[in-house]
């Protein structure tokens, strides 16, 4: 099937389609011949359906629909009719829904069999896919399915998106209403909306010009605001697994418009506790496309946060910038993406250990429209807030009890239990001299510094979790410093270098298998060369002797 270029001003787009319709893919679509199946569908709005529907469909057919509106729209699809060979997996006969037009598992919407049709389905760009399958066993009817496009509003089902008024940054048009349904296929909740830019017509009430927002699918669900004018509306959560979004315009005067990012649970969160640990959307398999994910790390004043990355793979740089260009993780220090960037990963990166300058710290996920991979998994802990000093006999070591006001003093050790913290004023202390608490003598850059661990037990019940920092003292100096040697849950490590090994494993082996296949395929090459050599040279006798 080909796929006509003037449909694709985007030369992304293009690249997509080709790939999509079996062009250097190991996924090529299947059309039985003399059947009518598939095509581009180019039209604001129109119908297709299965091979012969409403009578039952041919076997072993494979069809794809490639549905393109213009730019700046989105492709709501809906379904009329549904009836497929039914299996637990979907693994016979199946039709799928790609939000986009890369056959990516990151794209992918979902598939479906039975009797139960699909939800309707609303695209995040211009472009949709849709693909039929059937196998050599059981034919039933087959589809009926409708699309158009829509220039504002819609159902939107991904973790994370982007909404923006009409035209957006144009002046948006009057008398314009649009409603956008936000919700996650199965999600529980919650849903974040953030407005990135807001300009709308003012007014007493804002009862010209507005945006409103529920908690819910319709207008029947509890109000969560309303708003006009150019000040941006506030961060609004809902708890729900729905959110409204209307937009309404009169007959004059209008603005910039707006606009908003949402955020599923999955793909947003706030961890406020002393260490935790959290992975991209549905690691270890393959992450969504078209991603904005946030995870903040809020921790009491004082504090410091240091990350350690479990495992990472992301799609790869670009090979013409050699930049995070695609997919990529950010990390920045404090809570919003105007922080200090620490650092910006992709591919299959195996990045050291950072740590926030503040108590806060943001971790952003981008992903594109294609070439999904496994993700990420990320552990975290709270670097306690120590004053250290020395002198030449001494440690001196406080920290302030609010930073862990969930323990008892017998919980903070130097180098063996008998050596506890006590409580003066706000602070717990630790005052030793260096001849005690399991203090050593050791030569450090052929200096001589005095060495030992200190202890702070976060453990309870059966689950072990104890921190330690290296507190060292240069007695010529009386210079101190305290540092972070065992935070995050081993086992969790342990976890993660595993799961990274049996997939090096389990990419030795394919390698092994390649080499065995071109190994053998050399061999029947020569074969052949040999034996035809040998027929050339008899047939050369042979007419010689003639």
């Amino acid at each position: 099937m080909l796929i006509p270029e003037m449909f694709f001003r985007d030369r992304q787009l293009q690249k997509d389609a080709w790939v999509l319709a079996g062009k250097g893919t190991s996924h090529p679509l299947l059309c039985s011949p003399g059947i009518k199946c598939g095509g581009v569908l180019s039209a604001p709005s129109g119908n297709f359906s299965s091979p012969n529907f409403p009578r039952p469909y041919p076997y072993e057919t494979e069809c794809m629909w490639l549905i393109v509106v213009a730019e700046g729209s989105s492709v709501l699809l809906s379904f009329s009719h549904f009836e497929l060979e039914y299996h637990a997996a979907c693994a016979y006969d199946y039709l799928q829904v790609y939000n986009g037009a890369t056959r990516d598992q990151g794209n992918l919407l979902g598939t479906f069999c039975g009797h139960s049709p699909p939800p309707p389905f609303s695209s995040a760009w211009h472009v949709m896919a849709v693909i039929f399958h059937s196998d050599r066993h059981v034919a039933k009817r087959g589809f009926a399915a409708a699309y158009r496009k829509d220039a504002c509003g819609g159902q939107l089902t991904g973790l994370s998106g982007e909404i923006t008024s009409p035209r957006y940054p144009e002046s948006y048009p009057n008398d314009a209403e649009c409603r956008w349904t936000i919700g996650v296929t199965g999600g529980s909740g919650p849903l974040t909306l953030v407005f990135a830019d807001f300009q709308v017509e003012g007014g007493q009430g804002c009862g010209f010009d507005y945006v409103a927002i529920f908690g819910g699918p319709t207008t029947a669900a509890p109000g969560l605001g309303r708003y006009c004018g150019s000040a941006r509306p506030p961060r609004t959560v809902s708890s729900a697994p729905h959110l409204l979004v209307l937009f309404k315009s009169d007959f004059n005067i209008g603005g910039r418009g707006f606009k908003a990012h949402f955020y599923s649970g999955e793909c947003q969160e706030v961890f406020t506790t002393i260490k935790g640990n959290f992975s991209s959307p549905r690691y270890p398999n393959f992450y969504p496309n078209n991603l904005k994910c946030q995870w903040s790390i809020q921790l009491p004043l004082g504090y410091q946060i240091k990350v350690f990355f479990l495992d990472m793979e992301l799609e790869g740089r670009s090979s013409l910038t050699g930049s995070c260009d695609y997919d990529h993780l950010a990390a920045f220090d404090g809570g919003t993406e105007n922080g200090s960037l620490l650092g910006r990963w992709c591919g299959r990166e195996s990045p050291a250990p950072i740590t926030s300058h503040s108590n806060q710290l943001l971790l952003v996920l981008h992903t594109d429209r294609n070439t999904a991979k496994r993700g990420f998994s990320i552990a975290y802990v709270g670097v306690v807030p120590i004053n250290i000093s020395c002198t030449r006999t001494d440690f001196h070591i406080q920290i302030p009890v609010q930073s862990l006001v969930q323990l008892e003093k017998n919980r903070i050790y130097l180098g063996t239990p008998s050596c506890v913290a006590q409580v003066v004023g706000g602070n717990f202390k630790i005052h030793t001299r260096f001849d005690t608490c399991g203090t050593e003598s050791q030569k450090r850059n052929n200096t001589s510094v005095i060495i030992s661990t200190l202890y702070i037990d976060f453990s309870a019940g059966d689950q072990e979790d104890i921190h330690q920092y290296e507190v060292q003292c240069e007695p010529k100096r009386k210079e101190a410093s305290v540092t972070l040697i065992a935070g995050p849950n081993p086992s969790r490590l342990r976890q993660a270098e595993n799961l990274v090994d049996a997939q090096q494993r389990e990419g030795e082996a394919m390698d092994t298998r390649e080499i065995k296949s071109q190994d053998t395929s050399d061999i029947v090459f020569i074969s052949i060369c040999i034996l035809a050599g040998l027929l050339m040279v008899i047939a050369v006798v042979g007419l010689v002797l003639l």
